[in-house]
């Protein structure tokens, strides 16, 4: 993909100049801002699904945008305009730095390009501008593909989305950064039905990749990746189709490699944001240098990972991310910055700070969060359970910052029974404490696996992209919600 450079683009398509932005950055500075920067955003983006055989729905959208941000202390100014031009941003300035601490203007310094050390998304042709018979196609694979797995298989929807985001960011220190982002996504749903029961199973993947991902052959004899995702979610739906009821109460519990990092991002990662702790409100606030986990514990943000969906060449404040230690050997090690908690905790910036788009104003958030692997065999961790569950995917789930407490539903889970796996089960839920989960983990696999590139992360109404991961680790006991 050729690179986009920011005169090209952003300043040449709507007549801005250097110059009339150094003018907007004057103006949202007063005597009283600590900082401010202006956020540029043009994104392109489409959906297209398929329901009962059938493609039913193809979209394409364009969302365009500035916002102005002004940063006084803990206050934070914010406006924003999907009409870019330079009296648009001038008003936007004014009102972010009287929403913030008002002043008079001030002088910045010259605006320079600053360049990102990462290149973690080197497409040449974004999937958005292949035609749109292509991801019809490849849908129409995959209902095919999943409806052969099984008879039963009586439903199959299928979406595909993609988007390419072009960012440009001006900062009052007189930085200017600029990427290029492409994102695709493919997810496929089944369900099925026998003697009057229906199950769903799902699954799915992408990531910062050429269109061609999909297509890639998987080791051993897996398949393609599209076709790896069909048989996923049929399968998932067969399964379920014989799942007994969940039993409850406290059991030891494996999680499996992947996907299962959802619980660790969730339970974990959001109490490790910067923002929470300088507050005081999370169950990690103070704790740095502590022991928060058990020994075999070493959780990992990074978003320097190549094609990941939560990978970022600069975050949206454009900040190089980085690859952050969490938590090392069970001590919590650091937290996860934006610029302005950094600045009011001391701290160094880490290339977490945020947003959705550009009517959002950042906030630390997490790119790709994971545990590292540890020793054990996942054969040996399973052979180590009398009675117990085994959580393989999850679906949605609750989680109280202050107190870490956390609800999850499982979408494929099976009992363990002397050491083997045995029956699969439904309406399982896993109930407890964030912090203390940690410090039950007994065992912890050889096994790290990523996610495949499904995660949407949820935080005070923005959602952006990130991943997660986990190898297979058991945990010695958790409240088990079932119906059994």
């Amino acid at each position: 993909m050729q690179t986009i450079n920011p005169e090209d683009f952003f300043l040449t398509k709507y007549d801005l100049s250097p110059s009339q932005l150094t003018s907007v950055m004057g103006r949202v500075l007063g005597k009283k801002i600590d900082y401010a920067d202006l956020y540029f955003e043009y994104s392109t983006s489409e959906s297209i699904s398929l329901e009962e055989g059938a493609v039913k729905k193809v979209s394409k959208n364009i969302s365009q945008g500035a916002g102005v941000r002004a940063v006084a202390a803990e206050k934070t100014g914010y406006a924003y305009s999907d009409d870019i031009s330079l009296e648009n941003l001038l008003v936007s300035a004014k009102t972010a730095r009287y929403i913030a601490k008002e002043g008079d203007d001030r002088q910045v310094p010259a605006i320079k390009t600053d360049s990102s050390p990462h290149d973690l998304y080197p497409v040449e042709t974004v999937p958005i501008d292949l035609p749109v018979e292509e991801k019809m196609r490849l849908l129409e694979s995959v209902d095919q593909i999943a409806r052969a797995v099984d008879p039963r298989i009586k439903k199959v929807m299928a979406s595909y989305a993609s988007e390419v985001k072009r960012v440009f960011i001006v900062n009052s220190k007189g930085g200017m950064t600029h990427d290029t982002l492409p994102l695709m996504r493919l997810n496929v749903t089944c369900i099925a039905e026998d003697g009057g029961r229906r199950e769903v199973g799902s699954f799915g993947g992408g990531g910062r990749h050429e269109f061609r991902f999909f297509f890639e052959m998987l080791p051993g004899a897996i398949g393609r990746r599209f076709e790896h995702y069909a048989k996923e979610a049929a399968r998932q739906a067969i399964i379920n189709l014989s799942a007994i009821d969940s039993p409850a109460g406290p059991m030891e519990v494996v999680l499996g490699p992947g996907w299962p990092g959802i619980l660790l991002h969730e339970a974990i990662g959001h109490g490790l944001e910067a923002d929470f702790n300088r507050k005081g409100t999370s169950a990690f606030s103070g704790r740095l240098g502590e022991r928060v986990a058990s020994t075999l514990c070493t959780v990992i943000d990074d978003g320097t990972i190549p094609g990941r969906r939560g990978s970022l060449n600069c975050d949206d404040e454009g900040v190089p991310t980085s690859r952050t230690v969490l938590i090392e050997n069970g001590i919590l090690k650091g937290y996860l910055f934006d610029r302005q908690n950094a600045a009011l905790m001391k701290m160094p910036l880490t290339g977490n700070g945020r947003r959705e788009s550009y009517a959002h104003s950042p906030m630390p958030r997490m790119t790709n969060t994971f545990m590292l692997a540890g020793n054990a065999l996942p054969s040996e961790i399973i052979r180590s359970v009398r009675r117990g569950l085994y959580a393989v995917s999850f679906g949605g789930g609750q989680v109280d910052i202050t107190s870490g407490k956390f609800v999850f539903s499982a979408n494929e889970a099976y009992l363990i029974e002397d050491g083997k796996i045995t029956s699969p089960v439904k309406g399982a839920t896993l109930i407890g404490n964030g912090p203390d989960i940690l410090t039950k983990v007994t065992m912890v696999g050889n096994d790290l696996a990523l996610d495949p590139g499904v995660g949407t992360c949820g935080k005070e109404g923005q959602s952006v992209p990130v991943g997660v991961g986990l190898p297979t680790i058991k945990i010695s006991e958790i409240t088990v919600g079932g119906t059994a």
